[in-house]
């Protein structure tokens, strides 16, 4: 389904340039199911204080409480650790790393979103994949099947948090594995990637109980910086929600409108940043209309259409919404959805999906259904 390990590229952020018209859109045809929309809060709650203000400048590198300084990292080590659970899978035991290393990661990694940009340039081959909410276990299952980095580049699209039962695990994985592996391994942010919602949704709480609520600051503090979208070899564009109406604005370019969101970044309840991460595409309207969720707005196929000549790109590629297949596509195959958390919140019978795009920017799904997966939530 992918490129020989040996032939891989890094997925760096230098684009190579078009190389003609993708064959995203000729993928092989699947059965799609319908979206299964997951309800979300209608406004987001305020928060007191504690996380970093826009404007807030990178962290130095400090010693931490526990006299552990990042420069001192073994992330190795670390990974080791959290990849021992594979052994030990689905008993429920956890990887307890000390309060001291958990805030070094998070001060490391959110200094390496710092230094690269809003939006992301990549180049393929790249695995895609969606929604994780903390099923740890699924998570391992994933790197399993398609690869441990850096046998393949990962691009994740975000909501790495909430809802499952091992949310530390699964982010503390993934910022390891973005520290080791800075160029060949991507995080987007998703809107559970902010303290009105992981307040609310139970990262807070897991923080809470295993750690403090001064560790959830601290990655909310990551969350911040993480990067809004993505650009596979100037054919395939990727969010964790999706378009806007500021994007179909006349004379407007979508690249340079993500790069100028200024980070640290709080999610607002509306416009540009607001949609990226939180709407919908809707299969019954035309342009666009307001998101059953209470928050951002939905959009036709024809939005999708309109976008894609706009910016003369392929396909629109997201996350955010529970599909029965793992993947949906939507319109004239111009858009498909990604989720990659099975039997979600141990509710739903929905397999996972990964969207492997190969040097050639064709698209193949790789799914997992939910009877293979070993009980991550």
């Amino acid at each position: 389904l992918a490129a020989p390990r040996a032939e891989r590229r890094p997925a760096g952020r230098g684009v190579s340039g078009p190389g003609g018209r993708a064959a995203a859109t000729r993928a092989a045809c699947f059965r799609s199911a319908a979206a299964m929309h997951m309800a979300q809060p209608s406004t987001p709650e305020e928060l007191g204080d504690g996380v970093a203000a826009p404007g807030t400048p990178p962290l130095k590198r400090p010693r931490m409480d526990n006299g552990v300084a990042e420069a001192e990292l073994d992330v190795d080590a670390h990974l080791d650790k959290l990849l021992s659970l594979r052994k030990r899978q689905p008993t429920g035991q956890t990887a307890h790393l000390q309060p001291g290393i958990v805030e070094a990661i998070c001060h490391r990694s959110r200094e390496i979103f710092a230094e690269q940009d809003m939006l992301l340039e990549l180049e393929a081959p790249l695995n895609l994949c969606g929604d994780v909410h903390g099923q740890f276990h699924d998570l391992l299952r994933i790197f399993e099947n398609s690869g441990f980095p850096p046998e393949a580049n990962y691009l994740f699209l975000g909501d790495y948090v909430d809802r499952g039962k091992r949310s530390l695990e699964t982010i503390l994985l993934l910022l390891l594995y973005k520290m080791k592996h800075p160029e060949n391994f991507f995080l987007l942010r998703g809107n559970h990637e902010s303290p009105s919602i992981c307040r609310i949704y139970g990262f807070y709480d897991e923080c809470k109980t295993r750690y403090s609520v001064k560790i959830w600051k601290t990655f909310c503090d990551v969350f911040n910086w993480l990067p809004a979208c993505a650009v596979i070899d100037e054919r395939v564009i990727c969010m964790h929600g999706g378009l806007s109406t500021m994007m179909l604005d006349t004379g407007s370019d979508t690249r340079e409108m993500v790069r100028s969101i200024q980070r640290p970044a709080d999610i607002p309840d509306h416009g540009f940043l607001c949609d990226l991460l939180w709407s919908d595409p809707h299969p019954e309207i035309m342009g666009f209309g307001q998101n059953d969720r209470g928050v951002s707005i939905s959009f036709g196929r024809d939005v999708v259409d309109a976008f894609l000549r706009k910016e003369d790109m392929d396909l629109v590629v997201r996350a955010h919404q529970v599909v029965e297949d793992g993947y949906e596509f939507f319109g004239d195959r111009s858009l498909v959805t990604i989720f990659s958390a099975p039997n979600y919140c141990g509710e739903f019978d929905n397999a996972a999906a990964v969207l492997t795009i190969d040097d050639a920017l064709v698209c193949s799904f790789q799914v997992l259904k939910p009877e293979q997966m070993m009980g991550g939530y």
